[in-house]
């Protein structure tokens, strides 16, 4: 755990946002994700527009936080949309790419003049019997499929061959098919790929990129002019989850297109990145009480208030989303000594709800506490209403100098009348 995150933990626990009483919470590295966001607009020239991928995190306090550092908003449902615009995104800061668009939603986003991805034939029709009405100011381009096979997560690759998103690149006869529509559309003006996420490498992420530039030249040529003036090339950084080693960099990212796409870094086109988990999962970290130790079979098991309602992901897919826990003492302290081996388990009713298992610790006892490291993304700001509990506050460090740490609400502990209206 960085020094900085030690310090938060132990602050807050002074400042009583984590006690006998308020057993989890989770905690933002504001300062932290400033530095990230700098290093992101360094490793790309000016031409670049850097949207932060909404789903990553939802807050309105975490969108508000990355527009103050300049970037736009990716966001793909009516939920985040509305989220995007009410953290005061201008709607030509926004791109808008879920899969399912109905027609009321596409007609909102034209009206608006939010950006548009295309994912279908079907839904380009749709698209251009709305513009018949309204011609509007949205960019609006195809997300293209370049089908270059999935990464070590087959849930987040997105450009295998059978995948759910965008036109299907290599398909018989898709391509001819994409190059006439913009060629008998010319408000098509963008092109729009995202390889995956997490597991995705960056020579498997550029090989798509290579492709849809390749098919962005094609169009071109074809419409005599450049047609295709915005290329929108994903997000999907992989973060490092077993260290505190920030690893691949943007700056490294961006030396990999550089040498394999060097048509994007010369300005003749306007780019955009979708970035999320690698701005904010390293920035944040989960918090969580222990309340009891137990044995069983020989194996000791601790037992937190952090399960699958708050680390979802790794609860059910533990193989592939496997996460960094450290133990703490009541004071924040963190504890050494030698290492057993140990279970730490969630506070839900099935025997699955493990946030780890078998893991080497320090001897954990009630009363410790347990971090979540690199949990700032999909994990805090998506709960999971499983077993009706409520989700735990949200803090925000705005500044860690010296011996002090200020902590301002991003989102307070859920009340149980909330949670239950939630429920319904």
């Amino acid at each position: 755990m960085s020094t900085n995150h030690q310090q938060v933990l132990q602050a807050a626990i002074k400042a009583g946002c984590l006690d006998e009483e308020t057993p989890l919470a989770a905690f933002v590295d504001t300062a932290g994700i400033a530095r990230t966001v700098s290093s992101l607009h360094r490793a790309f020239p000016d031409h670049f527009l850097h949207t932060f991928a909404a789903k990553a995190n939802t807050m309105s306090r975490a969108l508000e936080l990355v527009k103050t550092l300049g970037m736009g908003c990716e966001v793909a449902s009516p939920g985040e949309l509305e989220q995007a615009l009410r953290a005061g995104f201008d709607p030509e800061e926004i791109v808008y790419d879920e899969p399912a668009k109905t027609k009321t939603m596409l007609e909102k986003v034209l009206d608006l003049g939010v950006g548009l991805n295309i994912d279908n034939f079907q839904e380009f029709e749709r698209v251009r019997s709305c513009r018949l009405q309204n011609s509007g100011r949205s960019r609006i381009g195809f997300r293209i499929n370049p089908q270059v096979g999935a990464g070590n997560i087959s849930a987040m690759s997105t450009a295998t061959v059978t995948s759910k998103f965008g036109f299907a690149l290599e398909d018989a006869g898709s391509r001819e098919a994409i190059i006439e529509a913009y060629r008998n559309n010319p408000w098509l003006t963008s092109l729009h790929t995202h390889v995956g996420s997490q597991g995705c490498s960056l020579e498997l992420m550029t090989s798509g990129i290579r492709k849809v530039v390749d098919l962005a030249e094609a169009i071109n040529t074809a419409a005599g002019r450049q047609q295709v003036e915005v290329i929108d090339i994903g997000g999907g950084l992989p973060v490092n989850f077993e260290s505190e080693e920030i690893r691949p960099t943007f700056t490294e990212y961006a030396a990999v297109l550089r040498q394999s796409v060097p048509e994007l870094f010369n300005g003749r086109y306007t780019g955009k990145t979708e970035f999320g988990r690698s701005i904010f999962a390293k920035n944040g970290f989960i918090a969580s009480r222990i309340e009891y130790t137990k044995m069983s079979g020989g194996r000791r098991i601790a037992i937190s208030h952090a399960g699958a309602q708050i680390a979802t992901r790794t609860v059910f897919m533990p193989d592939h989303w496997k996460i960094r826990l450290s133990v703490f003492d009541p004071a924040g302290a963190a504890k050494s000594g030698s290492e057993e081996l140990q279970d730490v388990a969630g506070p839900l009713c099935f025997a699955g709800d493990m946030v780890g298992t078998g893991r080497m610790l320090p001897l954990i006892q009630p009363g410790d506490y347990v971090v979540l490291h690199d949990t700032g993304a999909y994990y805090f700001s998506n709960p999971f209403y499983y077993n009706a509990l409520c989700a735990p506050a949200v803090y925000a460090a705005d500044a860690v100098d010296g011996e002090s740490v200020n902590f301002s609400v991003w989102r307070p502990r859920q009340t149980m009348d909330d949670m239950l209206a939630v429920i319904g």
